[in-house]
């Protein structure tokens, strides 16, 4: 007998008055039968209340018994055909597998995933065949987070509904030559099928607690009526460790998104082993998430354990349910119906008596909640029909469902798609598959004809619910309309005498333009998290108001202030709060909502550039496979620009983050004139033409004055480089000089020292994009090595520079790899040096930063002097006296290295 249950036997020894203890529990259970659960919960909350009232000490727990939430006679029954729907999941089960490990029979190199999908298969189906509605007039459609491991079941599903072809099922992760599928949900790569990128682990259940918040966003403001629809995100139990799974519960249910529903298939394993051994995952994310204010359904238990629990007058058998931790549970899985007699029932005479009358085989058959059709199906009914709160699901399932020896819930499961025939076999008569024996050896896909009865059960089902899914818009079917740049001409003429702004103030400007457009104003979607006043933009509170789903029930403090901050039901700024990947999950939803929503919008997302692709790299890549459109907008930018804050919050590497993103398009704009340009453009590509890119712009806070735009520079400002001023002097010695953000200053100050001290002239140029600049000479170089017999293309930037004349250097306030990209693509008789930010951050004034990293004009003086030395045309002397002149400490240590 185990400790647990000595415990509770006796305590029931040491009561003190087991006829009045009796009397309770028998009130509590005539309530309970008379009036309702609802009654005898609600009774003892305020039992519970006035105890803790008048001082009693009752420990909170937020954790429930280890049973199925819905009571065995409360859950609605699943209305259909379950025999054919059992056909069909087995038929899908057999093709995952035929593709798996057909795939790596071909090339054992090649992966992929069997188990989750085989524990999964009966939670997808029941939500395919009765629950997910496609796009229709009437439904906008239900959003599909599928747990990315399962792909292959839903590549499965597809063939029999005839959406995949079976040379497509043949060539399951070779996609090179356009006719294979994707290894997990990736909508880059199938534009067509796939809503959502579910992989990386973590990023599916934090995308789509954004995504329903998002659509609650479009509801409230009349953008669209999302009403009907509901976010599903399925992922596993040891994905939930992931701190993104986890890190916006909190919001959920504060948010009341009860269009949400997530769905945690509990088989209890991870790659390596179990995912909480020696506890119980159920229950430890029942504790997270109930106390989060969501709604938990726990489906725990087949319908075959709803007699033995009947039975359990006594809770002996939900307390060793409770008292066994997973850990046993996959091994009870992994063994046989005798083994689970003597190892789980024989931990109490009462239950080996409660089975006596069960075979081993009938022990065996006890199913586990997550592979039974009915618990499912009720809990996605009540998940359906919440009110006022979101759903999570924590679904008990078996990993390797089906696999018997070869895996089913064993530590390897996970790396299960090697089945030798034996195991095909198996598999074969476990699912009563009428496949021969002569032809198991090829595996062959199996798809019954069109009008057998499971087939047209198949298609009736999708048909009932709109169509077929997952499926995704590629392009918006609305047009918006984009206005002329001539809208931003405040931006594009010169600063006032006198008058000095940022290019962050550029960008607000710019933003302000848009709201009061007519066209496009409205789908405006300005995010933010907590740093609007940092960037000048807390005009915007008053003005579109912060987007709450109970507007303002409190009078702010500032209430009496022009910038107030104001809540509204109808807000169109989305305030995220300290929180980078919640504002990138929110900008997201945002970027694609052409797809999921056919509504265009056009999000901002302004933040810390040291808080941006650094800290939200994955999401930011799967922006790119989701083929977001939107604007990322990193403030205070580069090394040297904030200054004071030091080490770890000055950005020097977020462009060359940025360039390993290939629909990506950065800039890092230095006048007000470029970010117009630049912004423009954008619109232009991504709210006109409808492209799949998004754009990344650096701004920062220091304030100078502006040059304006002059004729003819637009097409360089966004091919990223164009001449800002040619040197009007001829003297004997000229240079070029690159720059691009705030350091492009230093490098116009350094044009006039070489002129004034050194008497060589210098032309300036301004690179917004070194990384634009390095993808079309790559393309160019790409092209000439693959068409040797045509005339050779000629790169951007080599075009710019080839007539220009002496040393090339350049001088940015990022890494020198940032620059050193385009290095191939300068004229090949030509000098070209870098100079950059590389090492860690620093707290100083503008002016030391840029000394200490060795970016400011005199180092850029010396950079070029030193050129010209190089090339024999002024003697190192002169390096030397100009090292002197600036007071340069030659032997100061490298920065990199302090």
């Amino acid at each position: 007998m185990s400790p647990q249950i000595d415990q509770v036997l006796a305590q029931a020894v040491n009561d003190p008055d087991v006829m009045e203890t009796n009397e309770w529990l028998d009130a509590l259970e005539s309530v309970i039968e008379n009036e309702g659960p609802e009654r005898a919960h609600y009774l003892m909350e305020r039992m519970v209340d006035l105890a803790r009232r008048r001082g009693a000490h009752i420990p909170f727990s937020s954790n429930t018994a280890y049973v199925n939430t819905i009571p065995a006679d409360q859950g609605e029954h699943c209305p259909g055909n379950l025999e054919i729907e059992e056909k069909l999941r087995s038929m899908m089960r057999w093709n995952a597998m035929a593709m798996v490990v057909k795939a790596n029979r071909l090339d054992g190199d090649l992966g992929g995933h069997l188990s989750s999908f085989a524990s999964l298969a009966n939670m997808l189906g029941i939500g395919f065949n009765h629950f997910w509605h496609a796009p229709t007039e009437d439904h906008g459609g239900d959003l599909l987070y599928i747990q990315g491991h399962s792909a292959p079941g839903i590549y499965a599903r597809a063939f029999l509904e005839g959406r995949l072809t079976e040379e497509q099922l043949q060539h399951f992760r070779r996609e090179v030559d356009g006719k294979g599928l994707s290894s997990y949900p990736h909508p880059k790569l199938m534009p067509d099928f796939w809503q959502f990128p579910t992989v990386s682990m973590g990023l599916g259940p934090l995308m789509a607690i954004y995504q329903a918040r998002f659509l609650k966003y479009l509801h409230a403001r009349g953008i669209a009526d999302t009403e009907k629809r509901k976010v599903w995100a399925f992922c596993g139990d040891g994905e939930m460790d992931e701190p993104e799974s986890m890190g916006a519960i909190g919001m959920a249910g504060r948010e009341q998104l009860n269009n949400l529903v997530i769905v945690v298939n509990c088989n209890l394993q991870r790659l390596d082993g179990p995912v909480r051994g020696n506890g119980k995952i159920i229950q430890e994310l029942e504790s997270d998430f109930r106390g989060a204010g969501w709604n938990v359904v726990k489906v725990i238990w087949g319908s075959g354990w709803d007699e033995l629990l009947a039975k359990d007058k006594e809770g002996i058998l939900q307390k060793v349910m409770m008292e066994t931790v997973d850990g046993e549970y996959q091994n009870y899985k992994a063994r046989d119906g005798a083994y689970v007699r003597a190892h789980f029932f024989g931990k109490h005479p009462k239950l080996l008596e409660m089975v006596s009358k069960m075979s081993d085989d009938d022990i065996w058959r006890l199913t586990r909640g997550g592979h039974d059709p009915h618990k499912i199906y009720a809990a996605y009914k009540v998940a359906q029909e919440s009110k006022d709160k979101p759903t999570v699901i924590l679904a008990k399932s078996i990993k390797g469902f089906g696999f018997g020896k070869s895996g089913e819930a064993r530590n390897t499961a996970h790396n299960t798609k090697k089945l030798d025939d034996e195991a095909i076999k198996a598999m074969r008569d476990r699912f009563q598959l009428p496949i021969a024996d002569a032809d198991l050896p090829a595996i062959p896909f199996y798809k019954p004809a069109d009008d057998t009865p499971e087939m047209q059960y198949l298609h009736a089902r999708r048909k009932a619910l709109g169509g077929y899914l997952p499926q995704r818009r590629q392009k918006a079917d609305e047009a918006l309309v984009v206005p002329a740049l001539s809208a931003f001409q405040a931006m594009l003429e010169p600063t006032a005498e006198g008058r000095e702004i940022s290019t962050t103030a550029a960008y607000v400007r710019v933003l302000t333009t848009l709201l009061r457009d007519a066209s496009l104003g409205p789908r405006v979607v300005p995010i933010m998290v907590d740093e609007s006043r940092t960037f000048g933009m807390e005009g915007l509170f008053r003005q579109i108001g912060i987007f709450s789903q109970v507007g303002q029930l409190y009078e702010p403090v500032d209430k009496d202030q022009v910038m107030y901050y104001r809540e509204d039901k109808a807000g169109q700024i989305l305030q995220e709060g300290i929180n980078e990947a919640g504002g990138m999950s929110s900008w997201i939803a945002a970027a694609t909502s052409y797809s999921t929503n056919n509504r265009v919008m056009i999000p901002f997302y302004t933040y810390y550039s040291m808080f941006g692709l650094q800290r939200i790299g994955d999401l930011a890549w799967a922006a790119g496979d989701m083929r977001a459109r939107g604007f990322l907008l990193g403030g205070t930018a580069g090394r040297t620009t904030l200054n004071g804050e030091g080490l770890q919050h000055e950005d020097g590497h977020s462009h060359v983050l940025a360039s390993t993103i290939p629909n990506c398009v950065p800039y890092d704009p230095t006048f007000a004139h470029e970010v117009a340009v630049i912004m423009h453009d954008g619109l232009r590509r991504m709210v006109t033409n409808q492209e799949d890119v998004f754009y990344y712009i650096t701004l920062m806070n220091e304030n100078y004055s502006h040059p304006g735009l002059k004729a003819g520079q637009e097409e360089g400002i966004i091919k990223g480089l164009y001449q800002l001023q040619k040197s009007a002097e001829t003297t004997k010695h000229r240079v070029q000089l690159l720059g691009s953000g705030t350091i492009l200053r230093e490098v116009i100050a350094a044009a006039e020292l070489l002129q004034s001290d050194w008497g060589i002239a210098a032309d300036v140029w301004s690179a917004p994009s070194f990384t634009l600049l390095a993808r079309d000479g790559q393309d160019a170089e790409r092209w000439n090595m693959l068409h040797p017999t045509e005339d050779a293309r000629l790169p951007y930037i080599t075009q710019c520079l080839k007539d220009t004349t002496g040393p090339i250097v350049v001088s940015t306030d990022y890494m020198r790899t940032f620059a050193e990209q385009v290095r191939a693509f300068i004229p090949k008789d030509r000098s070209y040096k870098v100079l950059g930010t590389d090492g860690f951050g620093r707290s100083d004034s503008r002016a030391k930063l840029r000394e200490f990293f060795e970016v400011n004009r005199y180092f850029v003086v010396i950079a070029a002097l030193k050129s010209l030395a190089d090339e024999g045309a002024l003697s190192a002397s002169v390096v030397a006296q100009a090292i002197a002149k600036y007071g340069i400490n030659a032997d100061k240590p490298n920065p990199v290295t302090v």
